[in-house]
């Protein structure tokens, strides 16, 4: 009798614990209660915002992201019940192309309507917070697409995922955790390779990926002419949005995302919006492909994109795959204040040489520059410590030797020619420091970080002494462990 009540005891008492770390996994609960970073409060200049918005803090929000444009945009629901855009940050760092992530290693960020519950917010980050965009969905994996731990994280280094800086994740963090303190089991992220206007996909006419990219466009749409999140669903293999139950059905259509799928309506007043929009869009489209609207370059070789005011505050700062990455708009933002403090030892995209003189031919530019791509793979798959110093040491090296065959054209080829002598390494025996404040970087990243207004004021004065290094390439000591290589995840 004895033995059996101490079973039990000992039965029940292992019952307790599973429960417990399983309502961890289920809400980090715990783990927010711990967690000092996780529970910054929301700054009172947003919440200001938010009232002026007629917003309440614990209302549901939805967040979009946009590659080329490197922003992420923060949408909360106001009082009338619709959602409406709070703020937009710009996106310190993101790797791969436009396009959807295919499979682990590819270094690509996930494109498409992604679910974030409590769970997926982790407050143990390595990279200040982050959380876990929910990659692959079930259209992924219909698809047999690979991948895992593909974050929206600070540290504004990126290996698949969208980086931020350290203040801006704050933000956004503290913003979930109200949102799901206020009763929201989920908010939205809607990942896009552009904004889905009817110039972009002029210019982007061309790329593979565009029927999935039109795919995903009708949810935009739904999201644009609703104001309301898209309901998301998945049957054969493709994306259904505001599916409900036909008028005589008794009950709601079931989808998967590999079957065939079922009987569905979508409410007639967003259908009608949808399609009214759809066909807009689709004559400006061929209103500005007639008028030779000149198609996107693909395959550039280059990993990624980057803000232009965070690629403005780098020695050798290029936007890479986003928009703005001209010398003039680079050198107009100089004086602009960063959105929290980047990391010495950021990794910004590398610019292709060839690409500068002749725009208008992509064939030749993805000729010369599919050999760069190559350089850049085996880091990923590994995600090992020597592959990465391999990549972060040798990369540089390779992409001077693939643009320098690209000199072909006589004429074109002399204006890059003379930029090679400012790309050399003036100072190896220095490293150079972008954030304002070195010392930090050196020691133990600090357990808070304030909002972003409090500490942009302190990003512009260093700006103007580095301004002078524009030409030499970024230089990050080998042997240094605590620069954590920030080229990974």
């Amino acid at each position: 009798m004895i033995h059996r009540t101490l079973v039990r005891a000992l039965l029940a008492s292992a019952a307790l614990a599973a429960s417990v770390l399983l309502a961890g996994c289920d809400s980090d609960q715990i783990s927010l209660a711990q967690n000092a970073k996780a529970n910054q409060p929301v700054p009172p200049k947003l919440i200001a915002a938010m009232a002026e918005k007629d917003m309440d803090l614990q209302s549901p929000m939805l967040v979009r992201l946009f590659k080329q444009e490197a922003e992420l945009e923060v949408w909360k629901q106001d009082r009338s019940g619709r959602m409406a855009l709070l703020k937009t940050y710009p996106i310190c760092r993101w790797s791969g192309d436009l396009g959807p992530k295919i499979r682990e290693g590819d270094r690509q960020a996930p494109e498409g309507f992604y679910s974030i519950n409590p769970s997926q917010m982790n407050p143990q980050s390595a990279y200040y917070l982050s959380f876990n965009t929910g990659y692959p969905n079930a259209f992924d994996k219909a698809l047999g697409r690979t991948g895992s731990q593909l974050m929206v994280h600070g540290d504004c280094s990126s290996r698949g995922c969208y980086a931020m800086t350290d203040e801006q994740i704050a933000e956004i963090y503290s913003l979930g955790r109200e949102s799901f303190f206020g009763g929201q089991k989920a908010f939205q992220l809607q990942a896009y390779p552009f904004r889905m206007t009817p110039v972009n996909m002029a210019k982007h006419r061309n790329n593979p990926n565009m029927p999935f990219w039109k795919m995903i466009k009708e949810g935009y749409d739904h999201f644009e002419v609703t104001r309301q999140e898209p309901k998301v669903d998945f049957c054969e293999k493709k994306y259904v949005f505001d599916a409900a139950k036909p008028p005589n059905a008794t009950r709601d259509p079931v989808f998967e995302a590999s079957a065939k799928c079922p009987a569905y309506v979508v409410p007639e007043e967003i259908a009608s919006a949808v399609r009214e929009k759809e066909q807009k869009d689709a004559a400006e489209v061929a209103k500005l492909i007639s008028k030779g609207t000149p198609m996107a370059r693909m395959n550039t070789g280059v990993d990624g994109g980057m803000n232009a005011i965070f690629a403005s505050k780098i020695p050798e700062g290029n936007t890479g795959l986003s928009e703005g990455g001209d010398s003039q708009n680079l050198q107009s933002l100089a004086l602009a204040r960063a959105p929290g403090t980047i990391p010495g030892t950021v990794n910004p995209p590398k610019p292709v040489l060839a690409a500068v003189p002749q725009p208008e031919e992509p064939p030749a530019v993805a000729t010369t520059s599919s050999t760069r791509v190559a350089s850049a793979a085996p880091a990923e798959k590994s995600e090992g410590f020597f592959s990465s110093f391999a990549r972060k040491v040798g990369l540089g090296g390779s992409a001077a030797a693939d643009a320098t065959p690209a000199a072909a054209p006589a004429p074109k080829a002399a204006a890059a020619a003379p930029a090679k002598p400012k790309v050399a390494e003036a100072k190896p025996q220095s490293v150079v420091r972008v954030a304002p404040k070195v010392e930090p970087k050196q020691a133990a990243k600090p357990a808070l970080k304030p909002s972003l207004t409090d500490t942009a004021s302190a990003a512009p004065a260093p700006a103007a002494a580095n301004s002078q290094l524009a030409g030499a390439a970024p230089v990050v000591q080998s042997n240094s462990f605590d620069n954590r290589f920030s080229a990974m995840k």
